[in-house]
């Protein structure tokens, strides 16, 4: 979401000791601070709540004099969490006033952990703004959301909101059978339309500010996405669910999906290649630091946007396949089960089944490498989107897994949990 959020301000007060919020969320960034929901109205409890995630990694619930911080981090760029906050502050024991889930599990190792006081009022379905996505001005989210619940009245348990597939992964409850209550709501994110919109029957929609993308990213189904988590000495800006990487000055970057494959064959898109450029497929045991990801023998295979060269072994072939502009799309067949990888410049075919050394033998990962300047580079894994800008007009997928500018050649998908298991 990043610059994007959703805002509504009830018309009256509800019930604001009891109550339950949960959402699926896919963290981009993982240090800033960033705020999930909540309100901020004021300096003290009955006006000020929220939930968020600290720099320090970790989840926190926060009234304005009480606060709760787990020990666990959340530093995972490639994976869904469902977060369940179950409030009730009725209880007589404290620790029954607050409590976190996380996949289904309730958190009960905390760093700190003061509870707000019996029978207190938050500021919570009170009558000021309420925001998903961002504090009040600051601390915007960034990363992906759906699937966001919020019950007025009662405290509940995550199996409200979710349940496990026929693989035991946890995904959601398409329609969750609660009663939301006079401030609830059910924004299921899946209507490009009004992402605000209230699914739980009491017509509690949210405004939306800032342009938020509908993803085919989701709990049933992760896509893979360059690996913000990958620490060098110079590190690439990530934006857009990690899909759009800059560089931040005169040096080279490097990176990585958060999904590898042993297997398959694997589709995706680039635009914005600027002169210096690679794209291709690596081992996921090669040194990042800097330009030794491009330099090592036998593990990195990249097509070269500087000369419209492969980078083969650590060097650059003779051939010259031409370059691009940052207008073209760079389509990347990758057939891990062969060991060729096929380019194609606007879905034309300019490098065809280039064959890569067996030394790639377990795993490999999508790679890209990118020299400094103002080089920005959206890819599309399949959600349908450069960086924030839709596919002009979707090409043909057999497979149904992802949505790309051109046709997806056959046998070939996108590189999600569903591929992988397809």
């Amino acid at each position: 979401m990043a610059s994007a959020y959703l805002t509504r301000t009830p018309s009256s007060a509800s019930n604001r000791k009891t109550f339950t919020w949960s959402g699926w969320i896919k963290k981009s960034n993982t240090t800033d601070k960033q705020q999930i929901f909540g309100v901020e109205g004021g300096s003290d409890n009955t006006t000020w709540s929220r939930l968020l995630f600290l720099t320090s990694e970790k989840l926190s619930f926060e009234a304005y004099n009480d606060t709760i911080i787990t020990n666990r981090l959340f530093r995972d760029a490639s994976a869904w969490y469902h977060i369940v906050l179950a409030v009730d502050t009725t209880q007589s024991t404290a620790s029954d006033r607050v409590k976190l889930y996380v996949n289904g599990v309730q958190e009960t190792s905390f760093s700190e952990a003061t509870y707000p006081s019996q029978n207190q009022n938050l500021g919570i379905n009170n009558t000021v703004v309420h925001n998903i996505g961002r504090a009040d001005g600051s601390n915007a989210f960034d990363g992906l959301m759906t699937h966001v619940n919020f019950v007025d009245g009662t405290a509940l348990t995550p199996t409200s909101f979710g349940q496990s597939d026929s693989n035991g992964v946890w995904i959601p409850k398409p329609s969750p059978s609660v009663t939301y209550g006079t401030n609830g709501f059910f924004l299921k994110m899946d209507n490009s339309g009004n992402m605000g919109l209230d699914s739980g029957g009491g017509s509690n929609n949210f405004t939306t500010s800032g342009t938020i993308t509908q993803a085919k990213d989701t709990p049933s189904n992760v896509f893979a996405t360059w690996n913000s988590l990958i620490k060098t000495p110079h590190q690439l800006v990530y934006s857009n669910g990690n899909t759009t990487t800059a560089s931040g000055g005169n040096s080279w970057y490097s990176t990585q999906s958060t999904l590898g494959v042993t297997s398959g064959k694997w589709y995706w898109e680039c635009k914005g290649l600027g002169a210096d450029s690679m794209i291709g497929v690596a081992s996921p045991t090669i040194d990042m630091n800097q330009s030794l990801s491009i330099s090592q023998t036998g593990t990195t295979f990249f097509y070269n946007q500087d000369g419209g060269e492969m980078r083969k072994d650590a060097s650059n072939t003779t051939a010259d396949y031409g370059t691009l502009s940052t207008s073209d799309i760079l389509g990347i067949a990758f057939d891990m089960d062969n060991k060729t990888i096929t380019y194609y410049k606007n879905g034309v075919a300019f490098i065809t089944n280039y064959a890569i050394s067996t030394a790639i033998t377990d795993t490999a990962m999508l790679s890209m490498n990118m020299y400094g300047g103002s080089n920005v580079i959206n890819t599309n894994f399949g959600n349908g989107y450069f960086g924030t800008t839709a596919v002009t007009s979707a090409g043909a997928n057999a497979s149904g897994n992802g949505i790309f500018e051109y046709d997806v050649p056959t046998g070939y998908t996108a590189l999600s949990t569903e591929g992988l298991n397809s």
